[in-house]
């Protein structure tokens, strides 16, 4: 259902089935993937070392704030965002994962899949570990094998690679999510969605004319990716914001959303290859309002490539945040979350 006016995208209130089609398959209705970012397991105080202190740097999430989400289908996917360096200390290649970081993964996991809701797993590392860039494309897949296998049998996970890659070369990006893809699917995670994202933080408006510092382009490189389940999702952000970047709380204008995905879509459908708009969010204004509509509007006119959009941001220490949809207090939560539910 496309939305013509802002009034009529917050007043509907009907809800509707989401389509759990495969990402292999074209579709040509509602999205697959609607949600919201979970943020506070990858919070870091810049002065304190990682992993950090568990409720003086990072939190964990109230989950029955998910309940609220899920309510009457209004969404159906979360993406978890969590610090490597937390789950796996030490060492890429360490077996033996933070039990108590585990734990609570694997609680917020379990939670959200039992809802019947997709938990998609992020790494907000930047292909970095511990601040250094990560040069072993085997250690990286040695730490997608060690997470993977532990929800391997959970068909509504989901695993993305990393996201935030920046200031390093493309080709790099594209190593480091092969190495990825190969260890989630060595694990025996091999019916489970694989979503990755490109350099300069897989801004979506970047991603046929941003460069690595090898040169490449997003598009140049990132369609070499294989993937033996065929069940790759690239993953992109688009802010609405004048720069793009998602540190502003204003609108550039109501159409800067197609206009910055324009290229991406033609990409993904010269490819035949599927997206998802990984982050995304627009400031408390009737001009960002009108943005985000507008913008959700193109991504469901264009569903046979674009899989869904997830909002950033919610979590129990995002009260503050312009963009926050934590119910029922977060500053985005009232405009927002209906607009976010009527394009289920």
């Amino acid at each position: 259902m496309l939305f013509t006016s802002i009034l009529l995208a917050i007043g509907l209130a009907a809800g509707t089935t989401v389509a759990t089609s495969s990402a292999k398959d074209k579709r040509t209705d509602k999205f697959q993937f609607v949600g919201v970012n979970l943020s506070g397991p990858e919070l870091q105080a810049s002065t304190t070392a990682l992993p950090g202190v568990y409720s003086t740097d990072y939190t964990w999430f109230n989950l029955s704030t998910i309940d609220v989400f899920v309510s009457q289908r209004a969404m159906n996917s979360f993406r978890i965002n969590i610090l490597m360096e937390r789950l796996v200390p030490g060492s890429l290649t360490n077996s033996a994962m933070d039990p108590d970081y585990l734990g609570n993964l694997t609680e917020t996991v379990e939670y959200i899949t039992g809802k019947g809701a997709y938990a998609i797993i992020t790494p907000m590392n930047g292909g970095r570990y511990y601040g250094s860039v990560i040069n072993s494309t085997s250690d990286f897949e040695g730490f997608w094998r060690t997470v993977a296998g532990v929800f391997k049998d959970n068909q509504l996970v989901m695993f993305n690679a990393n996201s935030g890659y920046h200031n390093i070369s493309t080709q790099q990006v594209v190593d480091l999510n092969q190495a990825a893809i190969n260890g989630i699917r060595a694990a025996g995670a091999t019916s489970q969605y694989i979503t990755v994202e490109g350099n300069d933080h897989s801004l979506a408006g970047l991603w046929t004319n941003g460069t690595g510092s090898d040169g490449l382009t997003n598009a140049h490189a990132m369609g070499n990716l294989t993937d033996s389940s065929d069940s790759l999702v690239y993953q992109m952000s688009s802010y609405l914001d004048p720069l793009g970047t998602g540190f502003n709380g204003t609108c550039a204008s109501t159409t800067l959303g197609p206009e910055r995905l324009a290229n991406a879509t033609a990409w993904l459908q010269a490819h035949n290859k599927f997206g998802i708009i990984g982050a995304y969010a627009g400031g408390v204004s009737w001009q960002c309002t009108a943005a985000v509509i507008t913008m959700l509007n193109y991504l469901a006119e264009n569903d046979e490539f674009w899989l869904g959009a997830l909002w950033w941001t919610a979590g129990p220490w995002e009260g503050e945040d312009m963009f926050s949809l934590e119910p029922t207090t977060g500053a985005a939560y009232s405009t927002y979350a209906p607009i976010i539910k009527n394009h289920d």
